[in-house]
């Protein structure tokens, strides 16, 4: 019979947090094939979107391999396209979308510890900023875990500087890894918790990209690489592996890539840079046993297992549960090794599945403090006329045990609720690698068992153990909390382990333009039930709060209140940060609870530090009243509030004469043009208004797609230029331009202390109506001069910037505050 792949991609239909797993018997099959390969391969690339997923896709489910994905970042210096998280929060998002993405195309997730600091034009900066040495050793580390036989790179490490450095760098760290990984002298602390290990191959996936073009591609020769057939199609899920691969990379939706499968023949080439050469240019692990006999005594499980595959049953698949039981008692009584350990994991699910075999716990409620308690409901049905006994629920991490001895027989479910108390030191849920400030470069993570894990680390469980046959088998459920939503059905969240009481400062920047004191809002959420304590408002020296404190009483857990502080500001222009502390029983709480829920991934609970950005800048603002366009998403309308703007936030579809009669400026979100089509229909509009004597300001848009290539009413050529070195030095190339001088005065000191990167996708081509500003460029490249064209239109003026204001206007960057309001104000 064909392979089969596992309908992985059918979880993406369940609720936001996962399901218990309930297998189909098509999916039992495709589980027991994978239980007889004995392979492994890691894709190892350096941004979430950067893996191939019908590569992924074909290995995992055609090959049958265990296949991973290494991303050494998580992509938080993107940008988003489904919401208003950036940095720490955006690498939140795309995290949990490449595990959604994993469970569809049927691979494992991994990462580095390595930020995502934004783009990077060449290998030297990057590894400077990562920290080369500590990703290398994460890199080796999840080599030694995982065991590849076949290490797969998304680019090549011989083109410095023709790509991202990002990408170019994780090439290159793979060829040192893929040597060190077997150095028995190298990190020798790993050798603790796994052993040293030699992949067999290292191949880069070559792509058309590489060649400059599809065209050129096609003509390329193409004789030297491995050219591996990846168009299968599985009939009896009547889905080609082009259309898994295309469920999988639609996962990435804060980077707008759904994208439609296809069908028919496909090719993916490869080269190979390290290892053996293959005679089989469709078998990538030609002369690796990947079969029982690669272990000790493994051989006769090889064959138990071929059997049952042989007389699989699909109307009955517990009809292979006594077969199942054996192989588990073979397996278990092996050495103690990779393959061991791999392969019970992997049975346990399938002896599970066959015999419909269902168990769940859950709790009430969806939160609970250190120390509190919940009421657990489990659940445990077997659906089949095997006999089983449930012994025991042991609750994890405190280890306790509920002796219970029940027989579970075909179909009578087993049901009960017992109260569990939450160790008082458990840490609280939210990212492990957000726990400590992280530098530019690198997060934090010094506990070298949770490096590489993908998600949270949630540690209350409940583990079953059943006697199936005789033999007790021991099978983990994650703790959840369930509902029944009106309109969604049985609705799965995560339980979270949060403080006390958690704050929020409401205003994550307050711009204050002169010396008068301002009100500034601070929101308590209980965690429990009474909770009464003090907050206080810190800022340095030079800034005044008052009160010092105030006293605060919540009866209800999940309550809220607003308090406020009156702060006053130094004389001077100053940037500060704000924090918010609770104490309760001599006891601080400074963290931020910031929920990110969307549809497509788990929610999560991510615990920041409790701050905010206080300025005092000397601004001036001409002009009063603001149409905000929203693009791909950013805060910037937030921040020409504070600046003492009225802001308006319109659709294309409200752009008309009447709308926009009355604006002194209309802005447009960062890639507003490569997200909303509709304002190809409404140029003609927008360039009436400027000519009308309106400032139009258009912020960044990139070289792929665009609504209208007519973005402005002169020439004008979008290009991939960008200077990402935020502290770059900036030239005025004219200096008596209204832009520089009205109504504030720029100079250097306005761009000191940018973040990230000072700009991107500057224009390189563009009329002679326009006038260039500034210039400025990274080391070793000439001036880019694209950051603001001004243009006079009629009577108004076109401005296009592809300065980073969406990141440095949340921020409280100062200069950029004082530059956004000289854009909006010329001419006035």
């Amino acid at each position: 019979m064909q392979k089969l792949f596992a309908c992985f991609f059918t979880l993406c239909f369940l609720q936001a947090f996962s399901q218990p797993e309930k297998p189909s018997s098509v999916e039992i099959y495709h589980k027991l094939q994978k239980l007889n390969f004995l392979g492994s391969a890691l894709y190892i690339a350096a941004h979430p979107d950067d893996e191939n997923t019908r590569l992924i896709s074909f290995l995992a489910n055609e090959e049958m391999a265990r296949t991973g994905y290494l991303s050494l970042t998580r992509g938080d210096g993107g940008q988003n396209l489904i919401g208003l998280e950036l940095r720490e929060l955006l690498g939140v998002i795309r995290t949990q979308e490449l595990i959604e993405a994993r469970k569809v195309d049927g691979g494992e997730q991994f990462f580095s510890r390595a930020n995502d600091f934004g783009y990077s034009k060449i290998p030297d900066e990057t590894l400077e900023i990562w920290d080369k040495e500590k990703v290398l050793q994460d890199m080796v580390w999840i080599i030694r875990k995982f065991r590849p036989d076949v290490i797969i790179n998304r680019f090549d490490h011989r083109t410095p500087g023709s790509t991202h450095g990002h990408h170019t760098s994780s090439a290159m760290l793979t060829q040192e890894a893929y040597y060190l990984a077997n150095d028995p002298n190298y990190e020798p602390q790993q050798l603790k918790y796994t052993t040293v290990w030699q992949p067999k191959r290292v191949l880069f996936n070559v792509s058309w990209w590489f060649f400059g073009g599809r065209e050129n591609f096609e003509k390329a020769d193409k004789s030297k690489y491995i050219n591996l057939s990846t168009g299968t199609y599985y009939p009896m899920l009547g889905l080609s592996n082009q259309e898994i691969a295309a469920l999988s990379r639609s996962k990435h939706k804060s980077q707008g890539f759904g994208t439609s499968g296809a069908r028919g023949d496909d090719m993916e080439y490869l080269e190979l840079i390290k290892g053996d050469n293959l005679k089989d240019k469709q078998n990538l692990f030609e002369g690796i046993d990947t079969t029982w006999n690669r272990v000790k005594n493994g051989a006769a499980i090889g064959e138990a297992i071929s059997a049952i595959i042989k007389t699989y049953d699909f109307k009955n698949p517990s009809a292979a549960l006594p077969g199942l039981i054996d192989v588990y008692n073979q397996i278990n009584s092996l050495e103690n090794g990779y393959w061991k350990n791999v392969k019970l994991e992997e049975l346990k699910t399938i002896i599970a599945a066959c015999a419909g075999l269902y168990m769940e716990a859950y709790s009430e409620s969806q939160s609970v403090t250190p120390g509190g308690s919940v009421k657990m409901h489990w659940e445990a049905i077997n659906r089949s006329n095997v006999e089983m006994t449930l012994k025991s629920i042991t609750i994890l991490p405190q280890n306790r045990t509920i002796e219970l001895n029940l027989p579970l027989k075909d179909n009578a479910g087993k049901e009960d609720v017992a109260e569990i108390t939450i160790p008082v030191d458990a840490q609280y849920t939210s990212p492990y690698w957000l726990q400590e400030k992280g530098t530019s470069g690198m997060y934090i993570v010094n506990d070298l068992q949770k490096i590489g894990k993908p998600d949270v680390i949630r540690e209350t469980e409940a583990v079953f153990t059943v006697e199936i046959n005789g033999t007790p088998i021991s099978f983990t459920r994650l703790l959840t909390h369930k509902l029944n939503d009106p309109v969604k059905g049985e609705t799965y969240q995560p339980l979270d382990i949060v403080p006390q009481v958690t704050t929020r400062i409401l205003n994550k920047v307050q711009l204050f333009k002169d010396n008068k004191p301002q009100t500034a809002l601070v929101k308590i959420t209980a965690g429990k039930d009474n909770c009464k304590g003090n907050l206080f408002f810190e800022l340095p020296d030079g800034w005044k709060v008052s009160p010092s404190f105030i006293p605060f009483e919540l009866d209800r857990k999940g309550s809220e209140t607003v308090v406020s502080f009156e702060v006053t500001p130094p004389p001077h222009p100053a940037e500060a940060t704000a924090k918010s502390i609770a104490i309760i029983d001599n006891r601080q709480y400074d963290r931020e609870q910031v929920i990110i829920d969307y549809p497509h991934i788990n929610m999560q609970q991510v615990l920041l530090p409790s701050i905010a950005r206080f300025t005092k800048a000397d601004l001036k603002i001409k002009g009063e009243k603001i149409a905000y366009i929203m693009g791909a998403g950013d805060n910037v309308p937030e921040s020409l509030k504070q600046m003492g703007y009225e802001v308006a936030l319109l659709t294309p579809e409200a752009i008309s004469a009447e709308t926009l009669n009355g604006f002194d400026a209309v802005i447009m979100g960062v890639r507003a043009y490569n997200v909303l089509d509709a304002l190809a229909l409404k140029q003609h509009i927008l360039f009436n208004y400027v000519e009308n004597g309106g400032n139009l300001i258009v912020q960044y848009n990139t070289t792929g797609h665009l609504a209208t290539r007519d973005i402005a009413p002169y020439p004008l050529r979008i290009s991939r230029d960008r200077v990402t070195e935020e502290d770059a030095k900036v030239t005025f190339l004219n200096p008596t331009h209204p832009v520089l001088n009205y109504p504030n005065k720029i100079s250097q000191k306005d761009f000191q202390g940018w973040v990230q990167e000072q700009g991107l996708y500057y224009p390189d081509e563009w009329g002679k109506e326009f006038t260039p500003v500034i210039a400025s460029n990274d080391k070793g490249e000439s001036p880019k001069k694209g950051a603001i064209l001004v243009a006079r239109y009629g009577k108004g003026y076109y401005i296009y910037t592809g300065l980073s204001f969406f990141r440095e206007l949340p921020e409280g960057v100062s200069g950029a505050y004082r530059l956004m309001a000289n854009l909006i104000g010329i001419g006035k």
